[in-house]
């Protein structure tokens, strides 16, 4: 599952990381780890510090990418402390090697963590600057060899243009990875949709502050188009 870092944060506070929203997506991943799901996550890091933002204020493209991949991380170990707060079994693992605060990804190691029913958090993206978190949760999709990615945004849906731009714009419901790649549609990046497409992962995207939804995507209900 992606999980936006905007998400967690709070306009009315100014916090980056807001408590209750921090909870209510812990709870939702906990339901979902109940029904006997293998759980992996990426988060952004939108909240706290975005390199391409950075670079537009006049800091280097590759230091602001690899600030924002530290974002990720603060973001990563927040979720994790939320989610065995509530008695769910985590391990963070992360693409830039700090062994105080995490483990190094290993394939075979994240592998093991998931068939021992914990939920695995990869933060630091790729670990590689010009790459966005939506690419690496296709990599890490890839990687633990998982039967969907679950795009968990802000919107219901996928739309062929901006709806609160375009009053015109329409919602698809399916999606072929070809048409998504020619029309650019926002979702995710060009790199995320073409390593799914490569690999067969289907794309789920859905809102995840509808408290059904993420529990409705598991057991196969229709919640949000699927790009396959």
């Amino acid at each position: 599952m992606k999980l936006s870092g905007e998400v967690l944060g709070s306009k009315e506070s100014g916090d980056c990381i807001d408590p209750a929203k921090l909870a209510f997506m812990a709870e939702r991943v906990k339901k979902v780890h109940a029904m006997g799901c293998e759980v992996g996550i990426v988060l952004g890091g939108g909240n706290i510090f975005r390199g391409l933002s950075g670079e537009g204020r006049g800091v280097n493209r590759v230091t602001g990418d690899s600030m924002g991949m530290l974002a990720t991380i603060i973001n990563a170990l927040a979720m994790m402390d939320a989610l065995e707060a509530i008695g769910v079994p985590t391990r963070v693992m992360t693409a830039i090697e700090m062994p105080k605060l995490a483990e190094p990804f290993i394939q075979r190691r994240a592998l093991r963590h998931l068939e021992k029913g914990r939920v695995v958090i990869f933060g630091g993206g790729t670990g590689n600057p010009y790459f966005s978190t939506d690419s690496a949760a296709a990599l890490k999709a890839s990687e633990i060899g998982a039967n969907a990615l679950l795009k968990a945004t802000k919107v219901d849906g996928i739309y062929t243009a901006d709806p609160k731009k375009d009053p015109k714009a329409k919602k698809y419901s399916t999606l072929k990875y070809e048409t998504a790649l020619e029309k650019r549609l926002k979702v995710m990046d060009s790199a995320a949709f073409a390593l799914c497409m490569d690999n067969n992962i289907p794309i789920v995207v859905f809102d995840f502050f509808d408290p059904d939804a993420l529990e409705g995507v598991v057991v196969g209900k229709t919640v949000g188009p699927i790009v396959s």
